[in-house]
């Protein structure tokens, strides 16, 4: 599922008070960390997930693998904060305004 621009904004304000479920620290991202975050999407659609890399473009291709593993949209990115969402197909939780 392709995010449009009105999609992309809404997610995004529904995220500006959310918390980081899951915190990526010195171990990277191992395949225990992407099940954690593929759970959190099951439960919640809409996550938050804090990756502490020191360099920027380290930081970047996690981000990104996330996505492409979890078969996520990624919202946005602030700092070290990666949003991400992708639809639970059997009870959806988030619906879009009209």
């Amino acid at each position: 599922m392709s995010l449009n621009n009105k999609q992309n904004r809404f997610l995004r304000a529904q995220a500006h008070s959310l918390k980081p479920v899951v915190l990526i620290g010195g171990a990277g991202l191992t395949d225990n960390v992407i099940n954690e975050i593929n759970h959190a999407l099951e439960d919640h659609e809409l996550i938050k997930v804090r990756v502490n890399a020191d360099d920027r473009d380290d930081k970047k291709l996690m981000i990104e693998k996330i996505s492409r593993q979890t078969e996520s949209e990624m919202v946005q990115t602030i700092g070290h904060i990666g949003i991400f969402y992708r639809q639970n197909e059997k009870d959806p939780k988030i619906s879009f305004p009209k």
